[in-house]
């Protein structure tokens, strides 16, 4: 039977408008606030390598779609702590993707009259680590005296250089200077460690934390150039901790094909497995592979490498985790 013209454009209308119901159902399922959280607990953040995904610039096909159709759960990598006996929330680095991360970490407070956090540890000062620091100015929140935790150089970088330099003197963040391997404490079920690691120096010192809660703790080393050029023995320090959150910015060196590998040193995740091979199957599964590059096929889940890591008893970072410490 052929439809008129009015019927034609009626049943597209309906149809439309269907599609659009479904979609908002679909949206507001996944922007759910999550249950306010309990007990002391670190929540991932983000996952992705400084630069996001899509990454700019990119012709691959791994970019392409997510040019047109951006997936809100692709954060550059973040850890937040939350500690509810205190109400105190805190934030591992300031990336990009800032003011989306301290809302989600905000939603996972008990309390949430505030929306910054009570403390900002950066690792370094390479882009995706602390230049979210920016959304504190008076350009945007024009906060007062939030404490950001950095090392010496890290600090004097932020102090001597804009446009960090007018955070400083607007007295929109008040630096406090950390010490390698010297605890910090924070709330009574909160304990710091910053520790220095080999990594592309050029502004800053590079540190991973341990991160002590009551009763676990977590070791953070986002970014690090090889594990043989770390004086510690990353076996002997992962055996020390619950959980390790490390340096998986590539899958392998094949990956990468427009530029010199050797100019963006990583320890590649199949050269961490081949390290942690013969660890038992408990210490393989406190590893936590993050900080993954946009090219890095860890970030399907449905790739056969990403199963490889699964199978051979390693973890993949994912985004909203949240881990009782």
């Amino acid at each position: 039977m052929k439809l008129s013209p009015y019927l034609f454009l009626l049943t597209i209308i309906i149809s439309c408008v269907e599609e659009n119901t479904k979609n908002n159902s679909v949206a507001n399922e996944e922007s759910v606030t999550p249950p306010p959280i309990t007990e002391t607990s670190l929540v991932v953040l983000g996952t992705i390598q400084d630069a996001g995904s899509p990454h700019i610039a990119c012709t691959k096909s791994c970019c392409q779609d997510l040019f047109m159709n951006p997936d809100k759960n692709k954060k550059v990598v973040s850890l937040g702590i939350v500690d509810p006996e205190n109400n105190k929330k805190y934030i591992f680095e300031a990336t990009p993707d800032f003011p989306e991360q301290i809302k989600i970490l905000k939603n996972y407070s008990p309390i949430n009259e505030k929306e910054t956090p009570d403390g900002i540890f950066l690792t370094h000062a390479h882009i995706g680590h602390y230049t979210g620091l920016m959304y504190l100015g008076k350009e945007a929140m024009n906060a007062a005296n939030i404490p950001v935790f950095a090392m010496p150089k890290m600090k004097m970088f932020l102090e001597q250089n804009g446009p960090w330099s007018q955070l400083v003197n607007n007295q929109n963040i008040a630096i406090h200077e950390i010490k390698d391997e010297k605890e910090i404490l924070l709330t009574s079920n909160i304990r710091v460690i910053p520790f220095r690691v080999p990594h592309r120096d050029e502004y800053s010192e590079t540190v991973g934390y341990t991160i002590i809660g009551p009763t676990k703790k977590v070791l953070f080393i986002p970014d690090i150039d090889k594990w043989e050029k770390w004086e510690k023995d990353i076996v002997d320090v992962i055996s020390k901790v619950d959980y390790a959150f490390i340096d998986g910015t590539f899958y392998n060196g094949e990956e990468i094909n427009n530029r010199d590998i050797s100019e963006i040193p990583h320890p590649f995740i199949i050269e961490s497995m081949a390290t942690f091979g013969k660890l038992s199957s408990s210490e393989k599964a406190k590893i936590y592979f993050i900080h993954f590059n946009h090219t890095n096929p860890a970030l399907s889940e449905k790739s056969d490498l990403a199963q490889q890591i699964i199978n051979n008893g390693f973890n993949i970072a994912k985004i909203y985790d949240v881990i009782k410490l």
